[in-house]
């Protein structure tokens, strides 16, 4: 979801600087809010359960695709699918580019010996990379925030009028690397809403996650556990109104910037130098576990690579330093 949503200012400043450029976005149905109300971008949700499903499902893609009349493919996953697709295009004389993800930069960043520890680039600047390949070249200096959506009826049922600072809370990830120990989260979340004047949101999916996040908001008047009360179009239009959203380095962060919202991320196993940082958002705002006690973070890109002994790290990140930098944007 993260590497979705962090194409959308991209693909804002695209269309921008190049008006007359219509593009197609081609991915999972579940993603099509992301880019509603961006000009001269359309949706096609790929159906990779059914319709383009396997080897013979890609060649339909194919074919679905080249009937939407495009000029150009721009393939910002490069992963095995992506390849057959844009494969098949260049072998039909399509103009095809694709992101450089910089995997062997990403090696030396995390393997244990000979570390070479410096930013990389951005997701974002290589993702306009793609785009200047195909003869599009764009500037990324401005901003491009999605704009703030009104909050529905059924929304504010659920969230209630905007009163106080909104804070939004995602204490989850894919890998365990990236997740701070929720006995800490817990604390975290207690300290927040211990200030009648923040309302705190809870954002999980999942029975496991929904009753850790019903724990969390146990007893507490302005905590509320978003999981499963709202789909991705209806948070997107609470995210856009949050204060300040808290994130590991996962998903939740990138929709919240998407929106120009201040976003504080927590980082454990990775690090913000890999070129995940969301969009436009301060490197202090990334808060880090220490690297003099555990000196070879980042281990991993996405967090899935754990070493030995590195399982406490994100315990070096204090509760008090994470409410502290929450409190400082509000």
């Amino acid at each position: 979801m993260g590497d979705v949503a962090m194409t959308v200012p991209v693909l804002r400043a695209l269309v921008k600087q190049h008006p007359m450029l219509k593009v197609t976005v081609v991915s999972r149905g579940f993603f099509k809010p992301f880019f509603a109300d961006i000009p001269n971008v359309d949706f096609f949700a790929v159906d990779l359960k059914q319709r383009h499903k396997g080897t013979f499902g890609l060649f339909r893609l194919y074919g679905d695709i080249k009937k939407r009349g495009v000029n150009g493919i721009a393939d910002l996953h490069n992963v095995l699918r992506s390849k057959v697709v844009r494969t098949l295009f260049s072998l039909s004389g399509f103009p095809v580019a694709f992101i450089d993800k910089g995997r062997e930069e990403k090696k030396a960043l995390t393997r244990a010996t000979d570390k070479i520890f410096k930013q990389l680039k951005s997701t974002f600047e290589r993702y306009a990379d793609v785009f200047s390949g195909l003869g599009f070249p764009i500037d990324l200096s401005g901003p491009h925030f999605s704009q703030k959506p009104e909050l529905s009826a059924e929304t504010v049922s659920i969230v209630g009028t905007k009163t106080g600072n909104w804070i939004g809370i995602a204490p989850f990830a894919q890998h365990s690397g990236k997740v701070y120990p929720m006995d800490s989260m817990a604390e975290v979340i207690d300290k927040l809403s211990s200030d009648p004047n923040n309302k705190v949101f809870l954002f999980g999916a999942g029975d496991p996650e929904t009753k850790q996040l019903d724990a969390f908001a146990s007893g507490k008047n302005n905590v509320i556990n978003l999981s499963g009360k709202l789909g991705l179009a209806k948070e997107l239009e609470l995210i856009s109104r949050l204060e300040v959203m808290l994130s590991m380095d996962s998903g939740n962060a990138h929709l919240a910037a998407m929106f120009g919202v201040p976003v504080v991320t927590i980082w454990g196993a990775t690090h913000p130098f890999t070129g995940f940082n969301p969009y436009r958002q301060p490197i202090e705002n990334a808060l880090t576990a220490d690297r003099e006690t555990y000196p070879l973070l980042p281990t991993s890109v996405y967090g899935n690579k754990v070493v030995a002994g590195y399982e406490d790290a994100m315990r070096s990140i204090s509760v008090e330093s994470i409410v502290k930098k929450v409190a400082s944007l509000l």
